[in-house]
């Protein structure tokens, strides 16, 4: 792609406030940097994932809320984490976690590890208990 070539169309995602780096051609055929404001085709792929996983959450959601599962699940799709990833960033193995993720489970959960989970999906412990 040439520099005069790079996509400037209205950078939807996230107000606008990101940029895409691209390395193009140059009028005298050597690669430099140029920033894109947005390409529309990209942006309609992304709003469309993005739909996704919030129609995911809003599944495991309703889940926790009939009692199925814990929070957890929930946080666990908003961050789009598996049980493995989830693993590594709290200490606790997959059959723990599989544990929590029974709303049993999540009721006997000490207020630190409680922690643990909140600070995995960025949250406060507040908002893991109340979805």
């Amino acid at each position: 792609m040439r520099k005069d070539e790079v996509p400037q169309d209205d950078g939807k995602m996230l107000d606008g406030k990101t940029r895409d780096l691209y390395y193009v051609l140059d009028e005298n055929g050597n690669y430099v940097q140029a920033l894109s404001q947005g390409w529309d085709p990209k942006t309609t792929v992304l709003q469309q994932a993005w739909d996704d996983i919030s129609e995911q959450a809003q599944a495991a959601k309703k889940l926790v809320e009939e009692g199925k599962y814990s929070p957890i699940h929930y946080h666990m799709e908003m961050t789009q984490m598996d049980m493995k990833l989830v693993s590594e960033y709290t200490g606790f193995s997959k059959g723990k976690i599989k544990e929590h993720l029974t709303p049993q489970g999540f009721q006997q959960l000490t207020p630190s590890e409680k922690g643990m989970y909140a600070e995995t999906f960025n949250i406060s412990v507040e908002s893991l208990e109340n979805i």
